[in-house]
């Protein structure tokens, strides 16, 4: 058996063209075009580079977009400065702080200074709490776009045994919180597994659906796995490869080649998971221009 390869890039163009046409409609209906902030502090080469990619996505919805570089050497105060400057600007509806931010500045309180109604992210404690006890809110973008990944590939989670493996506040406890929710496209049986566990595998043989957010190159191999599972792969982990150019591959938390033998259903390192990151933060924003979740 090989497994069906779940396409990111296909889904994640899917959401793009839809969030296009609604914003569209958005801005001759009601004269409103999406704005997003984004703040980026220090010279991170990989924070420019995501940065550089969001903005360009927001150049073909037709957003309004804004990127605010400011240097290492920046205090706490004037990022926070910074960005209620932006809660206070109508014409921005989505703030984004780039993360990982430099060691002198708190990244809790950073966050905890967006308006939630801006928090595109879904990262503030308003927001978190919303999606544990099932309100509307701003939903965190790779969490978002797995569960758009598995309802589009037509995979039923509902009753489904998911076992998570990973507890970031990025995507491992706000994609187990989001998937036992009693509604469509969830409901299902969550288990949190992590690398604290003595033996991951016996976690991930009970797997109806395994999401692997651990950020471990390959440490999931086709061995570890039970005949039929759903793998989603969040892992993106750069390991060294004499034979590419660049003198690296990318590859996931899950060995491929291995695990979709045994998998029914598996996405790829790159184009699986990382297209839908940020197809869900254009979705977010739109949303917030739009009104629909505050």
């Amino acid at each position: 058996m090989s497994a069906k390869i779940i396409d990111g890039k296909a889904i994640a163009e899917e959401i793009r063209k839809e969030v296009k046409e609604l914003t569209d409609n958005l801005k001759s209906s009601r004269g409103i075009t999406p704005g997003l902030a984004f703040i980026l502090v220090g010279n991170n080469p990989a924070s420019e580079l995501y940065v550089s990619s969001k903005a360009k996505a927001c150049a073909e919805m037709g957003f309004y977009s804004i990127t605010e570089k400011m240097p290492e050497n920046t205090t706490e105060s004037e990022l926070l400065d910074r960005i209620k400057m932006f809660n206070n600007d109508s014409k921005i509806h989505g703030i984004l702080v780039q993360l990982p931010l430099p060691k002198h500045i708190n990244e809790i309180a950073v966050i905890e200074c967006i308006s939630p109604a801006k928090d595109v992210d879904g990262f503030t404690p308003v927001n978190v709490g919303r999606l544990v006890i099932g309100e509307k809110s701003f939903i965190p973008c790779t969490p978002g776009g797995i569960q758009v990944l598995i309802e589009k590939s037509g995979i039923d989670i509902n009753g489904k045994h998911v076992v998570v493996i990973g507890r970031s506040n990025i995507v491992g406890k706000p994609v187990a919180n989001l998937l036992l929710q009693k509604r469509k496209n969830a409901n299902a049986i969550v288990t949190v597994a992590h690398t604290a566990a003595r033996d991951i595998s016996y976690f991930t043989r009970q797997a109806d659906i395994i999401i692997a957010a651990m950020g471990k190159p390959e440490a999931i191999t086709g061995e570890m796995l039970r005949p039929g599972v759903v793998v989603i792969d969040v892992g993106t982990n750069r390991i060294l490869d004499p034979s590419k150019k660049s003198g690296y591959r990318l590859v996931g938390d899950v060995h491929f080649d291995s695990a979709k033998e045994v998998a029914s259903a598996i996405t790829p390192v790159p184009g699986g998971v990382g297209p839908m990151t940020i197809a869900m933060l254009m979705k977010n924003t739109y949303l917030a221009a739009a009104g629909e979740i505050y």
